[in-house]
């Protein structure tokens, strides 16, 4: 019998439960991330590890299986180990009313009953080991976990919220769902101070156009996005 196949998987995105307006929130179809791993054959049962930045129904939500009539929500990845920060995770569970319907009031319950939560503190998780460090964000919203990995063409990290697309690597641009929007500014900086002096790519959620680029500045300063990708595969 060959050996099972194994995938981490990073923001799963909307839910197929999702209705329509949030769906042209994010303007990404419900359930993406499923068939993005279809077509490189990997089924929701060889997901060992999911990795949330948050819990925001645009980013949790794809942890839940398509609707069924009649039936609760149920997990659709049955053997992974969620991680997120535990900060994120107790804004989750105790939102501020500005910002409770982002939240998807079923899922925490049934990540407990799991008993595959990993609440990540510091710059590493169980689940992961040393293929991943994280750093947190919290204007956006509190405790936004961003992972960075080594990838095949240099570091990659995963931006979440902070700077959900090519658009936001202005500096001075802030999404109107941002809590504290100076403070976003201020790690936005560190953030893409980071990305230059490294080469290293971000990787956005919220971009129609484009999956990943690099940072530099132009001639007068500013940052920018260059080498933009719209798909990515490497492995």
């Amino acid at each position: 019998m060959p050996p099972r196949s194994s995938a981490d998987l990073v923001e799963p995105a909307v839910s197929p439960r999702a209705d329509a307006p949030q769906h042209a929130i994010v303007r990404r179809p419900g359930g993406r991330s499923r068939g993005e791993l279809a077509a490189l054959g990997v089924t929701p049962d060889d997901v060992d590890v999911v990795v949330l930045s948050h819990l925001h129904f645009d980013h949790a939500g794809g942890l839940l299986a398509a609707y069924a009539a009649g039936q609760p929500p149920q997990l659709a990845f049955p053997r992974a180990t969620v991680v997120v920060g535990r900060t994120a995770w107790d804004r989750a569970q105790h939102p501020h009313p500005r910002d409770r319907a982002s939240f998807i009031p079923e899922l925490p319950a049934l990540l407990q009953a799991t008993g595959r939560l990993e609440l990540v503190d510091g710059e590493r998780s169980a689940a992961l080991g040393d293929l991943a460090t994280f750093t947190t964000s919290d204007g956006h919203t509190p405790g936004l976990l961003l992972a960075r990995i080594e990838g095949p063409a240099g570091p990659v990290t995963f931006l979440g919220d902070l700077i959900p697309g090519a658009p936001w690597v202005h500096l001075p641009i802030t999404m109107g769902y941002d809590r504290f929007p100076e403070l976003v500014i201020d790690e936005k900086r560190a953030m893409l101070e980071r990305l230059v002096a490294e080469d290293g790519w971000a990787m956005f959620t919220h971009d129609h156009r484009w999956a990943a680029a690099k940072v530099r500045r132009d001639d007068k300063g500013r940052y920018v996005a260059t080498d933009e990708l719209a798909t990515i595969a490497w492995r």
